[in-house]
């Protein structure tokens, strides 16, 4: 089984390092191979997303993902900057699919900013569509106006887009989700403002009909927003564009205490997939070791379970975490009084102890 690892940039190393010392443990067949990727390939190759690192991905049954990107990269031309490798993968990989799980673990139920009785047993499934809407729509980019309400002034523009495929496949995807869970999904669009939400909500209905055991409803983006932070519980699956799905589900992370807790995993057609945490490069902590690993590692759980087929492994690595949760150890970023404050290797060294 063959894993591209490609830490990339801030805390990226940090938090990977851990996640395959971790995976290391296990009795597997793993081929582990790392590659740059983000800013610290463009400081080595010019680009962040080199054609070595992409054949390496391309190449493998699953990416281990870091993060991507720092400030000092900012005045970059677009096509250059870190974030543009992230978008190459899911592009090139043809990853449509992100499952980005929100689990209030009973153990830092007061680390959320919400009431404990609202996010205690809380366990949401984001499923966001990858390659489409805005971030891929043409035309995009600037131009002097030449009408509207100020002619003669600098504008730009970028261009929301869905086909009625991207949608299809985008919809089987939560709906076959929803059927190994509570048999609920909840469609989020703009469908009172915009064309492209409609044809979204127009084939949600039309797929859920081949669901008949799956309940689904609709909810507007804003209200979806409202609903995250006042009824979370609420929601089972919760199906989006790319977007929304990039809003919702940061601040559904935050309901469970930490964005540091939070796995995700990107999936083609073929099984294929890149597993990262949901937070970034956090360059402010780079290099302190005070990083949280353990989403990077509940990542590569979730690389054992969708990609690799190994049920039994990422079962054992969750409840390693799980232990480790319990025996009251701590990042800075979950810290409360009364827990023990670990750093980045002390919290790996953990997880490994406790599998």
């Amino acid at each position: 089984m063959k894993i591209a690892v490609l830490p990339g940039d801030g805390i990226g190393t940090e938090i990977v390092a851990e996640a395959v010392k971790v995976l290391k443990l296990l009795d597997l067949p793993l081929e582990m191979e790392s590659a740059l990727v983000g800013g610290c390939a463009y400081e080595a190759h010019g680009h962040p997303l080199p054609e070595s690192t992409l054949k390496l991905a391309m190449a493998s049954d699953a990416v281990l993902f870091g993060a991507v990107g720092d400030w000092k990269y900012d005045k970059l031309d677009r096509p250059l900057r870190p974030e543009q490798a992230i978008l190459g993968l899911r592009k090139n990989m043809g990853l449509f699919a992100n499952f980005r799980p929100a689990i209030c673990y009973e153990q830092l139920v007061d680390a959320s900013s919400l009431k404990p009785e609202l996010i205690a047993g809380l366990d949401i499934l984001i499923i966001r569509e990858l390659t489409g809407d805005i971030y891929f729509g043409q035309p995009r980019g600037r131009r002097i106006a030449t009408d509207g309400h100020f002619p003669g002034a600098e504008e730009a523009f970028d261009t929301m887009r869905y086909s009625r495929p991207e949608i299809e496949r985008i919809a089987h995807v939560a709906f076959q989700a929803a059927q190994k869970r509570s048999k609920r999904v909840t469609s989020v669009d703009k469908n009172n403002v915009l064309e492209t939400s409609q044809l979204w909500k127009d084939v949600m209905v039309e797929i859920g009909q081949q669901y008949p055991d799956v309940a689904l409803d609709h909810m507007l983006v804003d209200n979806a927003a409202m609903q995250l932070v006042k009824a979370p519980k609420k929601f089972d699956v919760l199906v989006t564009g790319n977007m929304f799905g990039d809003i919702l589900s940061d601040e559904a992370s935050m309901l469970t205490g930490s964005i540091g807790m939070l796995p995700s995993a990107s999936l083609n057609s073929k099984g294929q997939g890149l597993y990262e945490p949901s937070h970034g490069s956090a360059p402010d902590i780079a290099g302190k070791g005070i990083a949280n690993p353990l989403a990077t590692i509940l990542s590569a759980a979730m690389m054992l379970r969708f990609s690799l087929n190994q049920e039994a492994a990422a079962q054992r690595i969750e409840a390693a975490v799980q232990k480790v949760l319990q025996q009251g150890l701590r990042t800075s970023d979950i810290y409360s009084e009364g827990t023990t404050q670990v750093s980045t290797v002390q919290m790996g060294d953990a997880v490994v102890k406790a599998l």
